[in-house]
């Protein structure tokens, strides 16, 4: 792959960083094509999603992608605070 974008989201505590962690971490392996790819790691209260693409347009849709994923993983985990 010849392009990349490292993706980086802090959070407030370890905690909210794994409740998101966990939940886009299944979509690395499903949603893979032949011109991108993408890794989720965690460490601490830091989540990062390294996108990998072939070409620019593959990229820029692979991170709107993961974006959006982190994005809906946010809002899921703040609501599952509220609700406690």
């Amino acid at each position: 792959m010849d392009h990349a974008t490292e993706l980086v989201f802090e959070y407030d505590s370890p905690a909210v960083a794994r409740a998101v962690e966990r939940s886009v971490a299944v979509e690395a392996g499903d949603i893979e094509g032949d011109r991108s790819r993408a890794a989720v790691e965690r460490e601490d209260a830091t989540v990062t999603v390294t996108v990998d693409a072939a070409d620019l347009t593959a990229l820029r849709a692979g991170n709107n992608t993961w974006l959006t994923l982190v994005e809906v993983a946010e809002r899921a985990a703040a609501a599952g605070r509220q609700h406690r």
